[in-house]
């Protein structure tokens, strides 16, 4: 192996040694202790030292990386205590998640790094929202995200590079090609000779880099980096390498034929390095020796600490509450000038305001710039804020998600828009594993609102009409806020941005420019969690949301005789209990309508909840109104037999009657 030392000093040479022995010193000790049942899984960087700690060495401390499995050295040349290390290995309170994740997917904002989590590609584009956030504040920082070779199949892996090279973020994407992903090589993950040469495509420059040279990495990342910080742009680098252990350690090499192996068994970053140091009289026996038993000195020290640490006992309290940043509800009450306003103007406005609140909070997705939206909701923007606040996407929702978490990450407030809340499929993962799970598992909030246009009777068929909030519900660490009138969507979008927490907001489309309501003119706020009591009586509680409050209004406008306690739940996550109990304690009937197929829906767990709670007090049994079981059809006479609207008078009087 060449090695080119160019202008580095003696110093720096012995640094880059001992940077990657110990990470080498670590594993061969986590190994032994996995055999004996000490930690539950370890996923081996040995033979790759050299592109963690080159790359980490490269970097300015307060400039974010964010590693992946192999990527020991990241931690370790960031001088993150091991005892603190250890100890997240082994499920202690003292790690990083506090026993609820393990090995590296976690996160430090004291050190700048943000771990990855199993499902391999989200990191790309947070890494790209990370970047965005150091041009839009003017920083100058290189951010540094890694992949391995299989994790360039995935399809966020392209819209992150697409993404990060229009908007001209400063973003290093690192690819260590380690030859297999887990067991599958890379003549069966790609066709191209090197990964590198995608880099093409996105009109992006790429460099292909030996990763196990030490010297190469350190001095070329070096370069790189201080050019992206002069003139910022994205740049894939992918590092030659291999993995010489299993994908971890449980399966084992036996795919990998042997002569491989051995081929680079002679290449050890490690091993060639303190061999070439020795030749070149930069590292003597006796500083060798020294430096290993000062590196195992302080391994045995800090797992003393760890092992001595008790285990974890489980508390449900602290568990709950670290699902969410705690948010202290600040609430603004308007003057008393009004507007009569469309829920569309209501939602513009509101969204308007907190631009002017927020003065770097960021409002991303496709076609919300000059174009105005495709529901005209941003129009103005552009002219008001400047591009650099409200953004064009291109077609890629799992980027800019993901993106989103990024700025979050680097404290910035964003809010995407969803063109249609049907195509949040597309950006489903870094929803419900990322920006749902960040808080709980390692402290770090998603401060991200997500606007989900939604609903049908609008004749827009199967991909663009439903109301999809069942999915979010269910998942922890998320909001759901659905309102059904101008006043309350102005007022929860305002609350909305404010939460430090991921909220998806829901705006049903055929409401838009269908109802109108006297609105504040100025900014305020309204709490999540507390429903409206539209209409009260002693007969029956109707429970609603969105487009399904309204059917009800009808419904109860063509009968007047029928009195009832109407409840308008207005955010879903968190749900008012406290509103839903007392009406059904007085009335003692209870039906829940929503837009929403049956079945998952929403109204099933109300339901639930109202027989657990209530029961004693109910006269009849809890009945649920929904959609047809059938994804949303086009026709409109269709669409009208699928919507629950038709159902809900003749059940209502049904229960009424029981």
């Amino acid at each position: 192996m060449d090695y080119h030392i160019k202008d580095l000093d003696n110093k720096q040479l012995v640094q880059l040694y001992a940077n990657m022995l110990k990470p080498r010193m670590i594993e061969e000790k986590m190994l032994i202790l996995l055999r004996q049942g000490k930690i539950s899984k370890w996923f081996s960087g040995i033979g790759q030292e050299a592109i963690s700690v080159g790359v980490t060495m490269a970097m300015h401390k307060n400039e974010y990386i964010l590693p992946m499995h192999r990527n020991l050295g990241v931690f370790t040349t960031r001088n993150i205590p091991l005892h603190r290390l250890f100890a997240q290995w082994q499920g202690k309170a003292s790690g990083f998640t506090k026993g609820r994740d393990r090995s590296f997917h976690f996160g430090t904002q004291d050190y700048k790094i943000v771990g990855m989590i199993s499902h391999l590609g989200p990191q790309l584009g947070v890494a790209d929202g990370i970047a965005l956030a150091s041009n839009l504040k003017n920083k100058n920082e290189v951010t540094a995200v890694f992949t391995g070779e299989g994790g360039t199949s995935e399809g966020d892996f392209h819209e992150a590079l697409n993404v990060a090279s229009v908007w001209k973020l400063p973003v290093m994407f690192c690819v260590e090609n380690n030859g297999y992903g887990l067991s599958t090589p890379t003549n069966e993950q790609y066709n191209c000779k090197n990964i590198a040469d995608r880099a093409a495509g996105y009109g992006m420059e790429s460099h292909i880099i030996d990763g196990n040279n030490i010297i190469e990495v350190y001095t070329k990342i070096k370069d790189i980096a201080e050019s992206i910080r002069k003139a910022p742009r994205p740049v894939l680098l992918e590092f030659k390498t291999f993995r010489m252990r299993g994908h971890e350690e449980a399966s084992g090499t036996k795919y990998v034929p042997q002569e491989l192996m051995d081929a680079w068994a002679k290449k050890d970053p490690v091993i060639n390095f303190q061999s070439f140091l020795k030749e070149e009289g930069i590292l003597t026996e006796a500083e060798e020796v020294s430096i290993k038993a000062k590196i195992l000195k302080e391994i045995n020290e800090n797992l003393d600490i760890a092992f001595n640490e008790a285990d974890i006992i489980p508390n449900e309290s602290d568990e709950l509450s670290d699902v969410y940043q705690d948010f202290d509800y600040e609430d603004f009450i308007p003057n008393v000038k009004i507007k009569e306003v469309r829920l569309i103007d209501a939602i513009s406005d509101g969204l308007k305001q907190s631009m002017q609140r927020h003065n770097d909070l960021v409002i991303m997705g496709q076609d919300i710039a000059e174009y105005g939206g495709v529901f005209k909701i941003t129009e103005g923007f552009v002219e008001a804020f400047g591009k650099d606040r409200v953004r064009n996407t291109p077609i890629c929702e799992s980027a800019i998600v993901e993106a989103a978490m990024g700025l979050s990450i680097a404290g910035i407030k964003s809010v995407v828009e969803m063109q249609f809340a049907d195509f949040v499929t597309s950006g489903f993962n870094p929803v419900v594993n990322y920006l749902a799970k960040s808080h709980y598992r390692w402290n770090q909030n998603a401060d991200v609102v997500i606007r989900m246009p939604c609903g049908g009777g609008v004749a827009a068929g199967p991909f663009h009409s439903q109301t999809n909030e069942a999915w979010f519900t269910k998942t922890p660490g998320l909001k759901v806020v659905y309102p059904a009138f101008p006043y309350d969507a102005k007022g929860l979008l305002a609350t909305a941005i404010n939460d430090p927490n991921p909220v998806l907001f829901f705006e049903h489309k055929g409401l838009y420019r269908s109802i109108r309501q006297d609105v504040p003119v100025d900014y305020y706020t309204l709490p999540f969690g507390k429903a409206s009591l539209l209409k009260t009586g002693e007969d029956i509680t109707i429970i609603a949301y969105g487009a399904a409050v309204h059917w009800a209004l009808e419904t109860l406008n063509n009968n007047p005789s029928i009195n009832a306690d109407l409840i308008d739940l207005r955010t879903l996550q968190p749900l008012d209990t406290e509103t839903i109990y007392a009406s059904v304690k007085k009335t003692g009937r209870a039906i829940v309508l929503h837009e929403d197929s049956l079945f998952g829906g929403i109204a099933s767990d109300i339901s639930a909840l109202i027989m657990e709670h209530c029961f004693e007090y109910l006269d009849a049994p809890v009945k649920r109104v929904a959609s047809m079981e059938t994804p949303i059809p086009f026709a409109s006479q269709l669409e009208e037999q699928y919507l629950a609207k038709g159902k809900f008078e003749t059940t209502l009087k049904d229960l009424l009657a029981y």
